[in-house]
C-alpha cells in the first residue's frame, strides 16, 4: 500500500529531486517511494485484491439435470472492449455453485475498474477439455453481470450480490430471472503492523563551508543484488548539523520483516536535485529497535569508492533512534469497509475578464450594469464555440463537463446517497449582485443535486440563468465546503469530503484562499483544482504543497497537512489522465487525517 510517510505531511514535504544513487527519480517533487512506483508504471494508491465467486438460482439445463456452471471474468476498457482475466473451474450439477478459483487483481483508487462476469453451462462432452481451451460459443450462456471494483470493496461485508441477466429472443431487453452472482473481496496484506520512529543525528559534517547544510533522511530496503528501493523519507531540517526529525512510519509489509536489511542515508538537500550523501548506516528494524533501547547512537559511514566494506570511512556523526513503537495501521480499504464514505462536491468558475460586453442570458434585464474588465478570457461568451463553457449541440462535452464526469465517475461509488453539493462562483444571477458562491441548481435553500447527471443538468441550466462576471475568488466556496465538513464532524459523521474546483484563471483572493485552506486542513476535506483553458497557472501551484512548502495563513498558522491537488487539464489530454493525477494523493490525505486523530474503522 505504500503507507509510509512523515507524520505531519504524509511524507510529502517538498524535497525536490533525489539522491545521486537513484537517478531515475530525479526532479520529482513527491515522496520517494511514490516516485519509484510511478517510474515503474504504478500511480497513486494500489493494493492487491482477491476476488471469490459464487452463484445462486442458476437455470437448469433441463428437467433431469442441473447446469455445470463455469464463470468467466472480464475487465472492460474505456473503449468498451473486454479483456478476459480468469476462468473458474466447472462445478458439476449445481444451480448454486461456489467456485474454488480466485482471482487477484490490483485495485487502483483513481481508476474506474469495470468488471464483467459471464456464467456458462459447460456440456458434458467438454469435461475432459482444459477450461482454457473451451470455445465459449459452444457452451450454453446462463447470464451476465457487471459492476465496478469500487462497488465490491465499499460494501460493509466486502461482498456484492448482482443480478444475472440474459437477452430475450429479440435481443433488446434483459430477463431478471437468471439467478444471482455473489462476489467477495479480500485485501491481500500480510501485515498491518506499522513501526513509528523518530530519528536525530549529531555532529554531522559540513558538506560545503560556503552554503547551508540542510539534512534529511532517506530509508530504503535492500533487495536481491544489493539494489535499494526507497521506502520513506523525513522532512528537510534547514541549516542544522544536529537535526531532530518528525516521526516517520514504516509498514512491515513494505520492508518484509523486522530482520530485513535497511539503509538509512543522510543527505544534504540541494535545490538542483543532486543531494550530497553525508553518511549512512545499514541496519534492520530489529537492530534500530536495539539502538533505541540502548539509548546509544550508531556511527554513520561513507562507502568506499571500490565498494569494499572494510574500506568504509567511519564518521564521528551519529544516528539516534529516539522513538520506536509498533502499532496496527489500518488501510484505506479498512476504513471504507468500516463505514467511511467520500462525499463529492463541485464548484464551477463562471468568471470572465472583458474588453467587450458581457454575455447576458436571454431572460435577464438588458439594462442592468455590466462589469468592466481588462482582457478577454477563455470562458468567454458561452454561445460561441471558442468559449470553454460552450455547449456543443453534437453532445461533445466541454472542458468543464469532462472534468466533472471524469472525477465524478470515480468518486460516486464511495458516496452512498449520491447527492452532491454543487456551486458556481463569479457570476451574476438574474437581476442580482455578483455571487462568489451560489447553488448551481438555482435553489436558495439547498445545494445538493442527484448524481453526476444532476450536476450536468444544473450546470447547463445555470449557463442560461446567470451572466459571467468576476473576479475569481476561491475563498467563499472553500469556506462553504469546510462548513459542511465541520458540521459532519460535530454530528459524529464518518465522512470525508472532496471538493472539485474547476477554473479557467488564476485566483484573485490568493491570501484569503490560503487562509481558508489552512483552516480547512484540520477538517475531513480535500480540494482538487482543475485549471482549464490556456491561462498561466503557475501562481496556482503555490496552493499545492507538493510543489512548495506547506501553506501559511495571514495570521502565521501553517497548514496541518496538504489537502490541495492542482493540475492543468491541458497537460493531461494524452496518456496520464486528469483523474489519475488529481486523485492519486487522495487516499494518503484521507489516511493522514484519520490517523493523526486516532480515528479507527468499525470493523
Amino acid at each position: 500500500m505504500g503507507n509510509c510517510f512523515s507524520e505531519v505531511a504524509a511524507g510529502r514535504a517538498a524535497i525536490g529531486g533525489t539522491a545521486r544513487d537513484f537517478h531515475n527519480l530525479a526532479g520529482a517533487p513527491n515522496d520517494a517511494v511514490d516516485n519509484f512506483l510511478r517510474s515503474h508504471g504504478h500511480h497513486g494508491l494500489f493494493s492487491q485484491i482477491e476476488l471469490s465467486f459464487s452463484a445462486s438460482g442458476l437455470r437448469d439445463r433441463d428437467l433431469l439435470f442441473k447446469s455445470n456452471p463455469m464463470m468467466v471474468l472480464y475487465a472492460r476498457g474505456k473503449n468498451g472492449a473486454l479483456e478476459e482475466l480468469r476462468r473458474t473451474e466447472v462445478v458439476l450439477n449445481s444451480s448454486s455453485p461456489t467456485w474454488i478459483t480466485k482471482h487477484t487483481l490490483i485495485y487502483h483508487f483513481e481508476v474506474v475498474q469495470a468488471l464483467v462476469f459471464r456464467v456458462y453451462d459447460v456440456d458434458t462432452q467438454f469435461h475432459n477439455v482444459d477450461i482454457k481451451m473451451l470455445e465459449l460459443d459452444e457452451q450454453q450462456f446462463l447470464g451476465e453481470a457487471t459492476c465496478v471494483l469500487s462497488q465490491i470493496i465499499t460494501q460493509p461485508d466486502k461482498s456484492l450480490t448482482i443480478d444475472l441477466h440474459t437477452e430475450d429472443s429479440i435481443g433488446s431487453t434483459l430477463s431478471k430471472n437468471s439467478g444471482k452472482l455473489m462476489v467477495h473481496s479480500e485485501e491481500c496484506i500480510s501485515s498491518k503492523t506499522a513501526i513509528e520512529m523518530a530519528f536525530r543525528c549529531s555532529d554531522l559534517e559540513y558538506k560545503d563551508l560556503f552554503s547551508r547544510n540542510d539534512p534529511f533522511l532517506l530509508i530504503s530496503k535492500v533487495v536481491e543484488g544489493s539494489a535499494q528501493i526507497p521506502i520513506c523519507k523525513t522532512e528537510v531540517i534547514r541549516n542544522d548539523l544536529n537535526p531532530i526529525w518528525k516521526l516517520v512510519f514504516v509498514n512491515i509489509q513494505q520492508v518484509g520483516s523486522k530482520d530485513s536489511p535497511l539503509v538509512v542515508e543522510c543527505y544534504n538537500f540541494n535545490s538542483n536535485g543532486k543531494h550530497d550523501l553525508m553518511g549512512k548506516v545499514q541496519r534492520s528494524l530489529a537492530e534500530l529497535e536495539n539502538i533505541h533501547n540502548n539509548g546509544q547512537g550508531e556511527n554513520l559511514f561513507l562507502p568506499s569508492a571500490d565498494g569494499q566494506n572494510h574500506d568504509n570511512k567511519v564518521l564521528k556523526s551519529q544516528l539516534f533512534v529516539d522513538k520506536f513503537t509498533e502499532s496496527v495501521q489500518y488501510t484505506f480499504l479498512d476504513y471504507l469497509a468500516g463505514g467511511f464514505e467520500l462525499n463529492f462536491m463541485v464548484a464551477v468558475d463562471f468568471t470572465v475578464y472583458l474588453e467587450e460586453p458581457l454575455w447576458i442570458p436571454q431572460n435577464a434585464n438588458p439594462l442592468r450594469p455590466l462589469l468592466s474588465g481588462s482582457t478577454a478570457a477563455s470562458n468567454g461568451n458561452p454561445r460561441l464555440p471558442d468559449s470553454l463553457h460552450y455547449i456543443d449541440p453534437s453532445g461533445r462535452p466541454n472542458a468543464y463537463q469532462r472534468a466533472i464526469v471524469e472525477v465524478g465517475e470515480v468518486l460516486q461509488f464511495y458516496d452512498s446517497d449520491k447527492r452532491f453539493p454543487t456551486w458556481g462562483f463569479g457570476a451574476r444571477p438574474i437581476d442580482g449582485p455578483v455571487s462568489h458562491c451560489f447553488n448551481l441548481n438555482g435553489s436558495s435553500h439547498y445545494c445538493e443535486v442527484e448524481g453526476i447527471q444532476g450536476i450536468m443538468m444544473a450546470y447547463t441550466s445555470a449557463l442560461l440563468n446567470v451572466s459571467l462576471a468576476g473576479p475569481t475568488l476561491f475563498g467563499p466556496v472553500i469556506s462553504t465546503a469546510a462548513l459542511i465538513a465541520s458540521q459532519s464532524v460535530a454530528n459524529g459523521g464518518r465522512k470525508y469530503f472532496v471538493l472539485l474546483i474547476i477554473t479557467d484563471g488564476v485566483v484573485t483572493d490568493l491570501q484569503e484562499t490560503k487562509d481558508a485552506i489552512v483552516k480547512a486542513s484540520d477538517l475531513p476535506l480535500s480540494i482538487l483544482i482543475v485549471g482549464v483553458g490556456g491561462a498561466d497557472f503557475k501562481e496556482m501551484e503555490v496552493l499545492d504543497a507538493d510543489k512548495g512548502e506547506r501553506l501559511e495563513s495571514s495570521y502565521g498558522r501553517v497548514a496541518s497537512r496538504d489537502i490541495v491537488q492542482f493540475v492543468p487539464f491541458r497537460e493531461l489530454q494524452s496518456g496520464f489522465s486528469v483523474v489519475q493525477a488529481l486523485l492519486a494523493e487522495l487516499p494518503a490525505q484521507f489516511l493522514t487525517y484519520v490517523r493523526s486523530r486516532n480515528i479507527q474503522p468499525s470493523l
